[in-house]
Parts: C-alpha cells; sequence; structure tokens
C-alpha cells in the first residue's frame, strides 16, 4: 500500500480492519493487533495518527522503529506475521505501517499465550462462540488423535503412563522394556506432526502433567456450581473447578459435589445425613460427560450444576455417531466418540462395563429416591444433558 492509499484509511478512520496508534509503545498493542489482523481478513496498522485521526508523527528514530516492527512481526506472535511495512516523512513527523495479510494455518495466531479478534474498533479475546467458529474458520477440528502444537513428551506423566499399562495387566519393571517414547506412541499418546513428535490430544488428556495449560484445551474441564433456587437465574451459593486430566477431573468433581448440602431425616431420636445424590450415579454421569464430550467444540466446559430440586451434568456436543436419546435409553451397544479416552476411562476403573451406564444411574435413582434420570439431546446447542431429581415428588414438568 502506498502513501495516498493510508491516507485514504486514516480518513475512513478505525475499524475491523484499521488499527491507528501515536508511537510503537512497548509494543503490546501493535503485537495484538498484527495477530487480530492476522485471525482474520488482514488489516493496517498505522503508527503517528491519534484517536482524533490526526497525524501527529512518530517522535522514535525511523530506522528504530522499523527495526522493532520488524522483530514483532518475527517474533511478537505464536508464529511470524506475513506482513509489508511502509513508512512516510511528512511536516509532522514520519509515519509508519503495517500492512498485515490473513493467516494461512491449521490453528489461530495467538499473542501471549491468547488468541485476539478485531470487534469493531477494538482488538479483545473472543467469546467461546467466536474462538469456536475461529478455530473451525483454520479447519483445525481437534479429536482425540489431533496432536497439541506447544506441547512435547517432557509434558507427559510417565508414572501415570507406567501406572496405565500396569493396570492392563503389562509388565512394566522387568527387563527388556520399551522406551518411553515407544510406549507413548504405541499407546496413542504421542504422534508425529510435522517431523515432531508431540502429544495427541488423548495423551494430553490422560498422562498430562498439566491438560488445561494450552490454548486449545483450556476449557477442557469440569466447572461445579450450586444454586439457591431451581434455575441459573437464582443465587449463586458454591462454584468449584475440577481440572488435571479426564480421570483427576471426574474424581475432584464428584468430591465436590459430595461435601454440598445434604438431607437430613430424623428416625426415632437420631438424625441421619444423606447425600443428595448417590455417588455411582452421580460419577457415571460425569464419567460419561467426560469421555463422550466433543472436543472439536473449544471454549466450552462440562457442567455440573446442583439446583434445589434437581442436578445437571452437561456435556458439549451432540450424541456421537448417530445415536439418539432412544438408543441410549433402550441400553444399545455404544459407540464412543473418543475410543481411547474411554478406553482410558475403563482402565482407570471409572467406567465399570462399556455400556452400563445408562443402566446403572437407573438403577441406583431408582433405589436412592424412587425416581429415574432424564436424558435431554438439545441438537440446536449442541449439548447431551443429564437430569436427576432430588425428591421422589419432583413436580410434574420442569422448564
Amino acid at each position: 500500500m502506498d502513501w495516498a492509499g493510508v491516507l485514504d484509511r486514516i480518513e475512513a478512520g478505525e475499524g475491523l480492519d484499521a488499527e491507528f496508534t501515536r508511537g510503537l509503545g512497548d509494543g503490546a498493542k501493535v503485537r495484538k493487533a498484527m495477530c487480530a489482523f492476522a485471525n482474520a481478513e488482514g488489516g493496517l496498522i498505522v503508527l503517528g495518527v491519534d484517536d482524533q485521526q490526526r497525524i501527529v508523527g512518530v517522535k522514535e528514530d525511523a530506522e528504530r522503529v522499523q527495526e522493532r516492527l520488524t522483530d514483532l512481526l518475527s517474533t511478537g506472535c505464536s508464529a511470524p506475521v506475513s506482513a509489508r511495512l511502509g513508512r512516510h516523512e511528512g511536516p509532522q513527523g514520519w509515519v509508519h505501517w503495517v500492512e498485515v495479510a490473513r493467516q494461512r494455518s491449521f490453528e489461530p495466531m495467538r499473542c501471549d499465550g491468547r488468541v485476539w479478534i478485531r470487534r469493531a474498533r477494538s482488538t479483545t479475546e473472543p467469546s467461546a462462540t467466536e474462538l469456536q467458529e475461529l478455530y473451525n474458520a483454520f479447519g483445525y477440528i481437534l479429536t482425540e488423535e489431533r496432536t497439541i502444537q506447544g506441547a512435547d513428551a517432557s509434558h507427559l506423566d510417565m508414572q501415570k503412563l507406567r501406572a496405565f499399562l500396569s493396570a492392563q495387566g503389562l509388565n512394566v519393571t522387568d527387563d527388556p522394556q520399551l522406551d518411553a517414547e515407544s510406549d507413548l506412541r504405541n499407546c496413542g499418546a504421542l504422534a508425529d506432526a510435522g517431523g515432531a513428535l508431540r502429544p495427541t490430544l488423548y495423551g494430553v488428556l490422560a498422562l498430562g502433567k498439566e491438560p488445561q495449560k494450552y490454548p486449545q484445551t483450556s476449557s477442557f474441564w469440569v466447572e461445579g456450581v450450586a444454586y439457591e433456587g431451581t434455575s441459573r437465574a437464582s443465587k449463586v451459593l458454591q462454584v468449584g473447578e475440577a481440572k488435571g486430566t479426564a480421570d483427576e477431573q471426574v474424581q475432584r468433581a464428584a468430591g465436590w459435589f459430595a461435601g454440598l448440602a445434604r438431607f437430613e431425616s430424623y428416625g426415632e431420636l437420631l438424625r441421619r445425613d444423606r447425600r443428595l445424590l448417590p455417588s455411582k450415579a452421580i460419577r457415571e454421569a460425569l464419567v460419561n460427560a467426560v469421555a463422550h464430550r466433543d472436543y472439536a467444540i473449544v471454549g466450552a466446559k462440562v457442567l455440573l450444576e446442583a439446583f434445589a430440586d434437581h442436578v445437571d451434568v452437561t456435556s458439549p456436543g451432540s450424541l456421537p455417531n448417530h445415536m439418539d436419546v432412544q438408543h441410549v435409553l433402550r441400553g444399545a451397544l455404544p459407540r464412543a466418540r473418543n475410543q481411547q479416552l474411554a478406553h482410558f476411562m475403563l482402565v482407570s476403573g471409572l467406567m465399570e462395563k462399556r455400556g452400563r451406564g445408562w443402566p446403572l444411574m437407573l438403577d441406583a435413582m431408582r433405589t436412592f429416591n424412587q425416581t429415574e434420570p432424564e436424558l435431554l439431546h438439545d441438537h440446536r446447542n449442541r449439548v447431551v444433558r443429564v437430569r436427576f431429581w432430588l425428591r421422589g415428588d419432583r413436580p410434574a414438568s420442569h422448564a
């Protein structure tokens, strides 16, 4: 773009594809704008223009500014940014511009470990929905076999791998033994990605030391919320986070739920407390939610919500592999979306047997309070929800 074109853009003002700044400063604003424009259709960053679209010039040495901009393009984001630099000297001083091209890659650009987008005249972080749409636009569909950029074999817990192999009856002590890399590759936790070995999503969720540390996986955990009333509009009483590997998420979420208030009942002169729900039922719902959720939906968490009259466990995604509610209720042969993760849960002892989840929950609730769990499948919003009623005298209908 030449100087005449830059003048036209300055006159048009800031917007989705234009950012103005008086100077370079510490470079943070420019780096984030570079990232946001690269994640969209490109854009123009102009240095030496104030908020009123007046040309004020950049006071810093022109050569030094060009060097710093070149460095920011190379190292300011998660990957080098493709752009053209320009400058013009006028009566007010030097004006510099950066013409950022759209990035072509398999996942969005990041700056300071975060994804940035343009919203109107601002550079901001995307909402969960915007982030999902952005990943979809880049063609990055996250499945359990997909490798995680930014992760390497050192991020996987070898002690947990040995425990996992041992639980399957494999000898992990006597020689000869395969090297750790081979074991990780054989179990699907490590895969080749452009000539480098990186953990897969399955590897991170089953064996990762910090599974939620990566941009792609930061929302893959269970959030617990306890409400005072019967809907999300009521007062929030308690919030909990269950992070870690898939099995740790289930255990921590179930532990958080077990710590919530219990019913009180009286028999003769003794007071007895009992849990809100049987542990077997809530654990089974959590296991299914974590193991079978759609990990292509980024920015969404598994939700464990306790209301005054019911408890919901909500998993992102539709029922896997063309199953419907009736298939599940009839105890049809399970069709796991995430086969490796489901196998990991089974070996870890959290799944008693594949396909028995719904019968186990049904039996546990009938014995506990003579109610039956409900399975709700929201195709439009792409969620699956298991609902447990806390009392047998529940209302006939519930929103």
